[in-house]
C-alpha cells in the first residue's frame, strides 16, 4: 500500500519569538512556554515528552515518558529501571528529550545527561500514585517478553489483597531520572516554513544563546 502525503501541509502563523527579549536562562523560556501548554484546553497532555536513548544494538529508540517535575536543576521522569530505556540509560547517560504542543505551533528540544533521584525523591513520588499504578510497578517487568496468555489483571488482583490495608513498598527498580540539560532548542512555528529557532548551550557553566536558521 503505498500513501502519498506530499499534498499534506499546514502553515503556521500564531506566535514567534522575540530575540530582542530572550532571557539570559533558557529555563525562564521553557516556563513561559509550558505554563501556556498547560493552560490550553487544546492540549491533553502538555506534560507527555518524548524521551531518546541508544540502545545496546547502536539503534536510537523513542518512546513517550510523562514529564513529573522541572526544576533549577532539569527535569524528572519515573520509569522501571530495568526497562529497555532503563539500561540504555545505564549504557549511555545522554539522553534528548522533546516537547510538540502542536496546537501552539511549538516544540522544545533537550539534549542533556540523565542520572537517577535519591531513593528517597523515588519513594515520596510512587506513595503519590494510586494504589493500582503501585502495584502495576510491581506487576509489570516492563520490556521483558511475556505469555500472550499470561494473566496481568489476575496478578494484580492477587497483590490487591496482599496489600490491602497496607503499604505499598516501592519495588527497588523503580524510580526517577533527573535530565540535566546541556542544550535546549526552541521552536516557533512561522508562516511560509520560516520558522523562530533559538538554541542555549551551557558552555562552561554559562547559557550562550543562538538564532539557527528556519
Amino acid at each position: 500500500m503505498k500513501q502519498d502525503l506530499s499534498d499534506k501541509r499546514k502553515d503556521y502563523s500564531q506566535n514567534f519569538i522575540d530575540f530582542t527579549k530572550l532571557s539570559d536562562n533558557p529555563m525562564d523560556l521553557f516556563h513561559d512556554w509550558y505554563n501556556r501548554a498547560t493552560q490550553s484546553d487544546l492540549i491533553a497532555e502538555p506534560y507527555a515528552m518524548s524521551l531518546s536513548t541508544l540502545g545496546s544494538d547502536g539503534f536510537p529508540r523513542t518512546r513517550i515518558v510523562l514529564l513529573r517535575e522541572v526544576n533549577p536543576e532539569g527535569f524528572i521522569f519515573y520509569t522501571n529501571y530495568e526497562s529497555e530505556k532503563g539500561k540504555s540509560i545505564s549504557d549511555n547517560q545522554k539522553v534528548c528529550i522533546s516537547f510538540f504542543w502542536d496546537k501552539l505551533e511549538q516544540q522544545i528540544i533537550i539534549k542533556g545527561t540523565a542520572e537517577k533521584v535519591s531513593s528517597e525523591k523515588s519513594d515520596d513520588y510512587f506513595h503519590k500514585r494510586p494504589v493500582e499504578s503501585q502495584i502495576g510497578a510491581i506487576v509489570s517487568a516492563q520490556s521483558s517478553e511475556i505469555g500472550f496468555d499470561f494473566d496481568l489483571d489476575e496478578k494484580v488482583r492477587q497483590l490487591q489483597k496482599e496489600f490491602e490495608g497496607k503499604e505499598v513498598p516501592r519495588p527497588e527498580n523503580w524510580g526517577g531520572y533527573l535530565v540535566k540539560p546541556m542544550e535546549i532548542e526552541f521552536w516557533q512555528g512561522r508562516p511560509s516554513r520560516l520558522h523562530d529557532r533559538v538554541r542555549y548551550k551551557l558552555e562552561n557553566g554559562k547559557w550562550v544563546q543562538s538564532r539557527l536558521s528556519p
